[in-house]
């Protein structure tokens, strides 16, 4: 029976943090507010960027009007500058390769709009052949919603007993749990052991060539 891998990408497969400060603040010192250091935004993400707007504006100027001018200034700055600082996750590429050698099915599910989700796959895993990419879509629920993973086990043809899903925050944990799939949580992503470790995932790992310890679980 063919296995599945489902990762989240921000904080997961790649350190995106750096390029999502940048591009949002230069959105927010046109429009004429504060602007915030990198570190900040590690708060402010995990569920798709319009939400990472309204975090990031005072909070006097969160409204839907405010949170789309941001946006329409950061899309265009964001697809040009979104490899900038970007990388991949120590280990990251060699547990992908690793993991596509074994056969194991790969997809990435994710709350960045797509175009932006595709495009930073595409570029810093041009090797990996992965059977889905998701990311958020117009008129779509993001995660936490388990759409994003239901819509890759029927893409992929896989049972959720059979897949493992990957992510670093709350929102990933939740999204495991409303889709019934394995969570594993990885702590060198955005958010603490603590936060992760109350969604009681099944796996907690501190480096990403510990994912591989649980194919003997996961083997074909």
């Amino acid at each position: 029976m063919k296995k599945l891998v489902i990762f989240d990408l921000d904080g997961t497969l790649l350190n995106t943090i750096a390029d999502l400060a940048v591009a949002t603040n230069q959105a927010l010192e046109k429009l004429k507010y504060p602007t915030h250091p990198t570190q900040a935004y590690l708060r402010f993400v995990g569920n798709g960027i319009n939400k990472l707007f309204e975090r990031a504006l005072p909070e006097a100027a969160r409204t839907p009007e405010n949170v789309l001018r941001v946006r329409s200034l950061f899309v265009p700055y964001y697809n040009e500058h979104g490899t900038d600082l970007t990388r991949p996750y120590d280990g990251i590429p060699a547990v992908l390769k690793q993991l596509q050698e074994r056969g194991v099915k790969l997809a990435v599910a994710s709350n960045k709009y797509q175009a932006a989700t595709q495009e930073l796959v595409k570029h810093f895993f041009p090797e990996i052949s992965f059977a889905a990419v998701l990311g958020q879509r117009e008129g779509l629920p993001t995660k936490p919603d388990p759409l994003f993973v239901r819509e890759i086990l029927t893409q992929t043809g896989v049972t959720p007993a059979d897949t493992l899903y990957v992510g670093d925050s709350d929102v990933d944990m939740q999204t495991a749990r409303n889709a019934g799939v394995e969570a594993c949580a990885v702590l060198w992503g955005f958010r603490t052991e603590a936060e992760l470790r109350a969604y009681s995932p099944a796996h907690v790992v501190r480096q990403p060539e510990e994912i591989l310890n649980l194919f003997p679980r996961f083997s074909l």
